[in-house]
């Protein structure tokens, strides 16, 4: 197994410690009230904290699919929290996991700045495919745009 890291950085005008209990603390109630594709959130397996799996349901292109979660860090201190992508259609055939440990911190006027590690843990050696690393990008700053665009107009 290779492991292939990527770094990504974004700011929000969300405050960081709302932006953090948004997508941490209450993400399984805010997500499915925020994006009206998902459609659930339970634990499958654990209480809530590291090694915690979550499975999501949501419907794309008129199909209930899901994708397996499991909690593997959080640091509320520091604003900190790493999860892993262990299942469903978000994990490529090429993955045995994918890795993603966020950092929140004080950004401009008020906001947050938003790091990103992410870890592709490839069965074999073979590269993270290009096109499956775009996509799941777009997706992924999509929901976080739709999170943030939520916070800011229940503030």
């Amino acid at each position: 197994m290779a492991v292939f890291t990527f770094e990504d950085q974004t700011t929000s005008p969300v405050a960081p410690a709302t932006l953090y209990k948004a997508l941490v603390k209450d993400a399984d109630d805010i997500v499915p009230k925020a994006v009206d594709s998902f459609k659930s959130v339970e634990i499958v397996e654990g209480n809530g904290g590291p090694g915690t799996i979550k499975k999501i349901s949501f419907v794309e292109d008129g199909e209930t699919k899901f994708v397996l979660h499991k909690i593997e860090g959080i640091d509320e201190a520091n604003l900190g929290y790493s999860y892993s992508i262990v299942g469903g259609v978000a994990l490529p055939d090429t993955a045995e996991k994918i890795t993603i440990d966020t950092k929140l911190s004080d950004g401009p006027n008020g906001g947050s700045v938003v790091k990103l590690s992410i870890k592709y843990h490839s069965k074999g050696d073979a590269p993270p495919n290009e096109e499956e690393l775009k996509t799941g990008k777009a997706k992924s700053d999509a929901l976080f745009k739709v999170i943030e665009a939520y916070l800011v107009a229940n503030a």
